[in-house]
């Protein structure tokens, strides 16, 4: 089957068939990312900014429970 027949057949499938698509597309991508993927060097340097900036400053940033303890504030209000 080709790609153009399976992309014409979704929009006949219920959306449980649709959504048993989905999860798998989504393990496939995953399992790709992590077998293949590599980071560009983009991303490289934005990691090693953030990890020399964290050294200068380990206590800068908040710890997870304290974020999410205001966005449930602010959640709440």
């Amino acid at each position: 089957m080709s790609t153009s027949e399976i992309i014409a057949e979704l929009p006949r499938l219920s959306l449980k068939e649709l959504a048993e698509i989905q999860a798998k597309l989504d393990e496939l991508v995953a399992d790709a990312w992590q077998d293949d993927g590599e980071l560009s060097d983009a991303d490289k340097l934005a990691l090693d900014t953030a990890l020399k900036d964290y050294e200068k400053s380990p206590d800068a940033g908040s710890p997870w429970e304290e974020v999410l303890a205001r966005l449930e504030a602010q959640r709440a209000k």
